[in-house]
């Protein structure tokens, strides 16, 4: 294979086989209970200097909770994947909790600017779209893929993508190495105790994502029974052999929405787009992560049941959701 041109970019090495003797030694296969709290879950599973990757973001069903624990627990050195990303990253930089980003798409404001000038945090840049490539081939077992794009671009000079000639056309094409994540994080609609999870409405790359990953943590808003899952395997998203923890989490995505569930709080996410202008992302950080000691204690004391019940949508005030 000729490599015509390559980027500068530093990612981390693809390792197909090393990934998949992981998972080999590591993952339960029985249908085995792992629900636990949201403590427990990146006590367990998230260590300092991991590569940690998310689907979706603060906005849109990402995992928020979680975040959140990451921050209270003070992970360190943490290299993330930030594709379509919003305030999550800035959160986790103005924590101390990331040094490296791989960018898709992300908010880059005073945190991450400071930061990065600072020499405190590295970025990455790619694409979404190459983002996604690389979670897909890290899923799929191949060490990487080619895409149609990225070549003759300056994301391209910056990224770890290479320019290849083509073994059938012989015409150029780029491709891109296979990501296989440390820990994935996914919130999702429902799942059973075993992580049979259920994904309602758009998404990025949740199957993706927790496929490719060595550890996976999902956090849901509702636990349903297993003889519930099996009279709809078609609604599976997410098999439960690739899960290692199941965190109950209703409103896990708050402030975000979860469409079809709650709106987005728009009062809060306003707040922390003040306070990183403002430079005071240690006073939120203080109010919304460190002074409560999980998520349920963040809704209960900072929110109230009053606004959740405003956010809800009409039809998920139901028997099942939110008890």
């Amino acid at each position: 294979m000729t490599v015509l041109a390559e980027g500068t970019g530093v990612f981390l090495a693809p390792d197909p086989d090393g990934h998949r003797r992981y998972i080999r030694e590591h993952k339960e296969k029985g249908l085995v209970s792992k629900v636990m709290s949201e403590r427990e879950a990146v006590e367990r599973y998230v260590d300092d200097g991991d590569y940690v990757a998310y689907d979706c973001n603060l906005w849109v069903r990402g995992p928020a909770a979680l975040m959140r624990e990451i921050i209270r627990q003070k992970k360190r050195e943490l290299w993330i994947a930030a594709k379509f990303t919003a305030h999550d990253a800035t959160m986790l930089v103005a924590a101390g909790c990331v040094n490296r980003i791989d960018v898709g798409w992300m908010e880059v404001g005073r945190v991450i600017t400071e930061a990065q000038a600072a020499g405190d945090v590295q970025l990455f840049e790619w694409s979404n779209g190459a983002m996604t490539y690389r979670l897909l081939a890290g899923s799929l077992g191949v060490p990487f893929l080619p895409l149609r794009y990225l070549g003759g671009t300056d994301v391209f000079e910056t990224s770890g993508t290479k320019l290849i000639e083509d073994p059938y056309t012989e015409k150029p094409i780029c491709v891109v190495p296979a990501l296989n994540p440390d820990v994935a994080l996914v919130h999702v609609n429902q799942c059973d105790e075993f992580g049979n999870a259920r994904i309602f409405g758009a998404g990025i790359s949740p199957v993706e994502t927790a496929m490719a990953s060595k550890k996976v943590i999902l956090s849901t808003e509702e636990i349903v029974d297993t003889e519930e899952i099996r009279k709809h395997p078609q609604q599976t998203r997410i098999p439960y052999y690739v899960v290692d923890a199941v965190v109950h989490a209703p409103f896990g995505g708050y402030p975000g929405t979860v469409p079809g569930l709650y709106k987005a709080d728009i009062e809060h996410l306003m707040e922390s787009g003040v306070a990183q202008m403002q430079g005071k992302m240690d006073e939120y950080l203080e109010k919304w992560v460190y002074s409560v000691s999980s998520n349920r204690e963040m809704l209960e004391k900072r929110v109230g049941q009053e606004k959740l019940d405003v956010l809800k949508a009409e039809e998920t005030i139901k028997e099942g959701y939110y008890e």
